[in-house]
Formats: structure tokens, sequence, C-alpha cells
């Protein structure tokens, strides 16, 4: 039986044995770890009434309530920052975000995310996203660097929003992998959710939102494989994901990689190198390419991916 209201939840348990946390993992799938720990620390999810640790096993017949106190308000303070700007003018911005920044603010990220300093830039961004992500079209996870577009205004947020969600805007992406890869070139269907067993993570389930990645191998070097990657859905860690799930993690992940790697990576090895889409007020086509930052470059060139450094020699 479930009864809901605004702001609250109420569940009752059928199934014996479970802890609290991981009961509510599978309850609140789009929450945090940590954002559950505040909630039973706060009070603010109570097991027949009372309040409960994270560790406590529940009983067939209790009564879970979850209350979800409306976020608190936010106001941005643009904050300056150098940006490697590709493209801009009066309705999108075209960045090549660089490795380890953030792109909008997230619990543990409040400050000096790529949001703080495109607002500083542009004055304003579209408010279609709300506060948070004002003007952001589609993400890049922290270590993984490349093209990004955000849109300066309403109307170009929607029509770019609109290519991405008919999969007409394209992006590709470089990663280097480990382990050799065979096949010429392959996709991976498999619909990814939450991992229970790390929050923080995406795995393949079954019950998860369809997720599928096109790939071509580039290269093949000792113990290591060049793909390049094609997402035709976007879910969060996608690309990341799938190589893992394929046998094949991206060096220097550090939440898919392997756990310890020969070397050095100041980030993983996946780079957002093309994107192409229409223009959202002329309907021009706009194709933009970047090569990978410095140390990923370097890799390259050590290990010998002639075909890759070709591809950004073409570019």
């Amino acid at each position: 039986m479930r009864e809901e209201g605004e702001g609250e939840r109420r569940e009752i348990i059928t199934a014996a044995g479970q802890r609290a946390d991981v009961y509510l993992a599978g309850l609140l799938p789009s929450f945090s770890r940590g954002r559950i720990q505040t909630l039973l620390r706060d009070g603010n999810i109570l097991v027949n009434g009372q309040k409960v640790k994270a560790g406590k096993k529940l009983a067939a017949g209790d009564e879970v309530i979850c209350r979800l106190p409306p976020p608190a308000a936010l106001i941005l303070t643009p904050q300056p920052m150098t940006l490697d700007i590709v493209y801009e003018d009066s309705d999108l911005i075209v960045i090549n975000k660089p490795q380890g920044l953030v792109v909008h603010p997230a619990p543990g990220s409040e400050e000096n995310t790529l949001v703080h300093g495109l607002l500083a830039h542009c004055g304003d961004l579209s408010g279609i996203n709300g506060v948070l992500r004002p003007g952001i079209v589609h993400r890049l996870d922290k270590d993984t660097s490349g093209l990004l577009v955000a849109a300066k205004n309403d109307q170009a947020h929607r029509a770019l929003a609109a290519q991405l969600e008919s999969r007409s805007m394209k992006r590709q992406y470089i990663a280097l992998v480990w382990g050799v890869i065979q096949e010429p070139a392959g996709i991976v269907e498999a619909p990814l959710g939450r991992d229970p067993r790390d929050r923080q993570r995406m795995a393949p389930r079954a019950d998860g939102k369809e997720a599928a990645t096109a790939y071509r191998v580039l290269d093949r070097l000792a113990g290591q494989t060049v793909v390049l990657c094609d997402l035709r859905t976007g879910r969060t860690h996608q690309i990341r994901a799938h190589l893992r799930f394929l046998g094949y993690p991206v060096a220097g992940d550090p939440k898919y990689g392997r756990r310890k790697e020969p070397g050095h990576w100041p980030g993983q090895a996946l780079h957002a190198w093309r994107l192409c889409f229409s223009h959202p007020a002329t309907g021009a086509a706009m194709v933009f390419q970047v090569p990978p930052p410095a140390y990923f470059l370097a890799a390259l060139r050590e290990k010998g991916a002639v075909n890759t450094l070709a591809l950004f020699q073409a570019d």
C-alpha cells in the first residue's frame, strides 16, 4: 500500500530484513546516499513514527514515512574564470570544458563551477533548468573534458533540448580503455540505473533507463584500445558505465576504472571531441571539434595511436 502527499511518501514494508538505508536507496533512486543519510539524521524519515538509524532492520508491516523538505532557495553568484570559448553568439555558447571542472552546483561542489563562470561571462542564461543549472542543455562529468553547449535564452534552450531529445544533436567522444577490443565496432544497449552497491555509480539494470552507446575502434595498442563513442542516449556516466560493462574500463576513471593503474593520470581518458547540431535560430549546421587536453594527447603519442592522432590533425 502506498500513499503520497505533497512532500511526503508513506510505504508499508512487505518483506523483512532489509536495512533502512538500503530500502530507501531503492525507494528514492534519484537521491544520493549522502542525502538519504541527511534525511535520516534530521528525522525526515520515520519508521512507525520513530526516528531511526541507517542500519535499522525493517520488519514486515513497518510503516515508513519519508518527508521530503523543499530545496532551500539559492542564488548563484557569478565567479569570473578563464573559459575556453570555441564559439559564441547571442543565442548560445560552446565551451571546451577542462578536465576537473564541475558543470553545475551539486552537494560538495557548490562554488567555482562552469555555471558560475558562464554567469560571469554572459550575464544571463536560459532559466529553463532552474537556478542550479541555468543554460545547461547537456552535461559532462567533472573529469571528462571537451565540448559542451549552453543556451543564453529560453527559445534557444528549447530548440537545443528538442534536438537532444530527438537525437539529432550528435556527440562523439574519444576514450582510451584498458584491454584490446577485437571487434571493429559495436553497440552497447544496456539500461542503466543506480548501482545498488554504490549509489554514486551507474550499472546495467533490468529496471534502468534505456541507454545505448555505439563505438568504433580507432587504435589497438599494447594492452589498451582507443575507441570513438557515439551517444545514442544521454544517461549519467553512460559511456563509462557501458565500457566497464563490456570489460574495457576507461583509463584513469576514478569510479569505473581499475583500482590500480600503471603510470599517472590527472583525469580519466575520456574527451568529448565532436559536437554537431542545428543553430536554434537560423537552422544552420554547426560542427565543432577540439583535440583532447595535453596529458591525453601525450599518452596517445607515447603509445603510438596513429589513427587517432591523424583524426585530430585532419581537424
